[in-house]
């Protein structure tokens, strides 16, 4: 008996630690659209065409957890962007903007607006980018208030929401103001001209 529990303890620790796919490399299953644009599935991959608009997960919301996004750009001006900490089911992208994060991807921006930023709110202190056509590693730690990123393996954002911020300046910059600890998590199309592409989505809780 001691040695069946032993068994099962390990295989829950073991499962635990493993990464979740979110995405199965067929279709959208487990994902839902709002707004303009769309993604598409070619060749196992999620492409972006059009926006502005937001493709979010419905199935879970998540909070202390790890979050990998594997992605390429077409151009170093390819926009998108990785939304966390939703509370609610968008009904449409802005949402997602004034009650979420958008952990940035775009080469081209400065450092409050490159790829690992969250946009307008905190900048990346890093820039390892791959060039255009590259695949590149993103990933999002969620630690109770705190988003931490890392790109290809190097840490370039971290963020305390407890912390001042710079005053918004734009309209389309996000509003101010706390974010819950658990929540959706979506992916963005931001227009025609920029063209993201998306292998994997993952998630597993976070390791203390």
């Amino acid at each position: 008996m001691k040695l069946i529990l032993s068994l099962l303890i390990a295989a829950t620790m073991l499962n635990a630690g493993e990464w979740k796919q979110l995405f199965n490399g067929k279709n959208l299953d487990g994902w839902k659209m709002v707004g303009p644009g769309r993604f598409v599935v070619e060749n196992g991959v999620m492409k972006t065409e059009g926006g502005m608009g937001l493709l979010y997960y419905t199935r879970e919301k998540f909070g202390n957890c790890r979050i990998r996004v594997v992605f390429k750009t077409a151009s170093d001006h390819s926009n998108s962007g990785v939304f966390i900490r939703l509370p609610e089911e968008p009904p449409d992208p802005w949402y997602a903007v004034h009650n979420g994060y958008e952990v940035q991807i775009e080469a081209s921006g400065d450092d409050w607006h490159a790829t690992g930023s969250i946009y307008s709110l905190a900048k990346v202190i890093a820039r390892p980018q791959k060039p255009a056509g590259e695949w590149n590693v993103l990933e999002i730690e969620l630690d109770g208030p705190i988003t931490r990123s890392y790109l290809n393996g190097v840490k370039v954002m971290e963020f305390d929401p407890s912390k001042p911020v710079p005053p918004r300046k734009r309209w389309y910059e996000p509003v101010r103001g706390p974010r819950p600890d658990y929540g959706y998590i979506g992916l963005q199309n931001h227009d025609a001209r920029s063209t993201v592409y998306f292998k994997e989505v993952s998630v597993k809780p976070l390791e203390k």
